[in-house]
């Protein structure tokens, strides 16, 4: 397996559960055994996690189970013909399978002052500790998209007593990702807490000190004071190895419903991949920890050769502040969006459909309606939109 984080472990772990005997090797680049990475942004932000907590499995996990963890190493090339697989140190691995887990890096701004110290992403537990030492009381965090990851970090920023501005290039926080009620909730709940925003805003660079950030520069010429920035502005799909040996790629890697490659001894899983999505006859790259863990159980199973796992329903969260946001599905062909309960109490569902079909649910602080609208995604079924718009009536009721 090459990279190896959430989806990764799992993979390795299902494989032992499921009877594969085979040895196995476990290649990541970073130091650490695989780890959880969304709590990277909330609770290692705000030293309420540390590695121990955040990793999967003990180390002595893999020595136990006849899993080779090699820490620290990086995959150069990918030999299809021989089965081999180059390392970063000089050695060259055979192999019978190969699982492709390189996940995706975070998009990087290509202006100027853009490697300025203190111009930071997140992704790995090393980018978290760097960021997590420059916020405190005092300190000002300039967050570069108001994506779910920008804003989990502003509201960890606030928590830890830093000032925090989002600055966005869309009219709306969320833009690409959420329904209009929920990018106005979202700012509002945000903003009583203290958090600015600059929407529809154009950076055209950061400017410095002594070779320290110290200010993003909008297109109208104001300059944003800052004393450390986070650029969220999306993911890139790490597939140059796959690409490199020939593996079909568009925007990831190409896989099936396995989580095959179209060389059938190559697997990928995660954020590299483009999956199928047959609740919604497309492919797609989710870019999230269950998908990971979906893949995880795929290709594990056509490896052991058993049943592969049931078609799931897609499922994602994000924590902010004292709200708990549950996404289930995703929200293609719709033709209809339902609001049930009231955004002002903190408490409410935004249900897109489809011809009286479910097809997504975002659920702030409503775990019955997530719970629910899950379960009618993968059901396909037509339901009551007055019934499900009355928050007086149960979920169960609504699927009865």
């Amino acid at each position: 397996m090459v990279g190896a984080g959430h989806g990764a472990g799992m993979a390795a772990a299902n494989l032992r559960q499921y009877g594969f005997a085979g040895p196995i090797t476990l290649i990541g680049e970073e130091p650490i055994p695989p780890y959880q990475r969304p709590p990277l942004s909330k609770a290692w932000l705000k030293g309420e996690a540390d590695e121990d907590a955040l990793t999967l499995k003990p180390e002595s996990f893999y020595a136990e189970h006849g899993i080779d963890l090699r820490l620290g190493v990086r995959a150069e090339a990918i030999d299809r013909g021989a089965g081999r697989l180059r390392l970063s140190k000089g050695d060259d691995l055979a192999y019978d399978i190969l699982i492709l887990a390189t996940g995706a890096r975070p998009r990087r701004l290509d202006i100027e002052g853009a490697n300025l110290e203190g111009v930071r992403v997140l992704r790995s537990a090393a980018d978290a500790e760097a960021l997590k030492a420059e916020l405190g009381p005092g300190r000002r965090l300039a967050v570069i998209g108001g994506g779910y990851i920008g804003l989990e970090v502003a509201a960890s920023a606030r928590a830890l007593g830093a000032d925090a501005v989002v600055i966005e290039r869309e009219a709306r926080v969320l833009a690409r990702v959420a329904n209009q009620t929920l990018s106005d909730f979202f700012k509002s709940y945000h903003e009583a807490r203290g958090v600015t925003f600059e929407l529809g805003a154009e950076i055209t660079g950061f400017e410095g000190a002594n070779g320290r950030v110290a200010g993003v520069r909008l297109g109208d010429g104001r300059l944003i004071a800052c004393d450390v920035v986070l650029v969220g502005v999306g993911a890139i799909p790490n597939d140059e190895l796959a690409r490199e040996a020939g593996l079909d790629c568009t925007t990831g890697v190409i896989v099936d419903e396995a989580a095959r490659t179209s060389d059938a001894s190559i697997f990928a899983i995660g954020d590299v991949t483009l999956r199928p999505m047959p609740l919604y006859n497309r492919l797609f790259r989710p870019e999230s920890v269950p998908s990971a863990l979906e893949q995880a159980k795929q290709a594990a199973c056509a490896i052991a050769g058993r049943p592969g796992p049931p078609s799931e329903v897609p499922w994602n969260w994000s924590d902010q502040y004292d709200l708990k946001m549950q996404l289930a599905g995703l929200p293609f062909d719709v033709d209809e969006v339902l609001v049930r309960g009231d955004p002002a109490n903190a408490h409410f569902a935004v249900f897109h459909l489809n011809q009286g079909m479910i097809q997504a649910v975002e659920a702030v602080n409503a775990p019955a309606e997530f719970m629910g609208g899950r379960q009618l995604i993968g059901s396909r079924r037509v339901i009551a939109r007055e019934r499900l718009a009355d928050p007086s009536i149960s979920m169960k009721e609504v699927a009865a």
